[in-house]
């Protein structure tokens, strides 16, 4: 019972509508088909008076078959109309969907609209780009940090190398110092081995400070 109340939408009278039209569109097709049966029948009886000579009778089937002939053009006419009328139904019920889904739309996007503040979207992303900023500033500070220990790292690994360096310099030297020095008895240290050995550190202190290390 609910369905005899239901309301009609657009597409349930389009579909209505389509069948009528092809129910009118068959029995125009059937009329014609009884038209052209008849029209050839008249023929039959045209060729028959006319070979009895009987011209009266010729006339009036004449007649007939001329306005019999007409009502089938009619038919075509009319078939075309009623094609024409289920074209331009198809075309209006395409437009009407079309013109529902852009209002769909139109609805959808004025409540996005509706929903999104300019205010609040343009503050969220100035809040992005102040933190992002931040980030960008936070991260940088470590990478220099970083660099920065690595970077005293390898000075002191080459200043040790330099230091290195001389020392071994040096050491050669004093080496040569100490092959030119007097032997002394095995034991405790003579004088003049202490004496050697205060040259030495005299001589180291200056070829330190003619390399430039303290």
């Amino acid at each position: 019972m609910a369905s005899l109340f239901k309301k009609k939408t657009v597409d349930d009278i389009i579909k209505e509508q389509n069948r009528e039209l092809r129910g009118t569109q068959r029995t125009i097709t059937r009329d014609r088909a009884a038209l052209e049966k008849q029209e050839k029948q008249l023929e039959l009886e045209i060729k028959k008076m006319a070979k009895t000579g009987n011209k009266e009778a010729c006339k009036v089937l004449a007649k007939q078959l001329v306005q019999l002939r007409k009502q089938k053009n009619r038919t075509y006419a009319v078939s075309s109309k009623v094609t024409s009328m289920s074209t331009q139904t198809k075309v209006m019920n395409s437009q009407m969907k079309m013109a529902g889904a852009m209002s769909t739309t139109a609805k959808t996007m004025q409540a996005v609209n509706k929903k999104m503040d300019p205010q609040k979207t343009l503050q969220t992303m100035q809040n992005f780009q102040k933190e992002n900023m931040k980030m960008e500033m936070t991260e940088e500070m470590i990478n220099d940090t970083l660099d920065d220990i690595f970077d005293a790292s390898d000075e002191e690994e080459e200043s040790q190398d330099i230091v290195n360096q001389v020392l071994d310099e040096i050491g050669i030297e004093i080496s040569g110092k100490m092959a030119k020095a007097p032997s002394a008895a095995r034991g405790l240290p003579s004088a003049s081995t202490s004496k050697a050995t205060t040259i030495s550190d005299e001589e180291i202190e200056r070829q330190l400070k003619a390399l430039g290390v303290d």
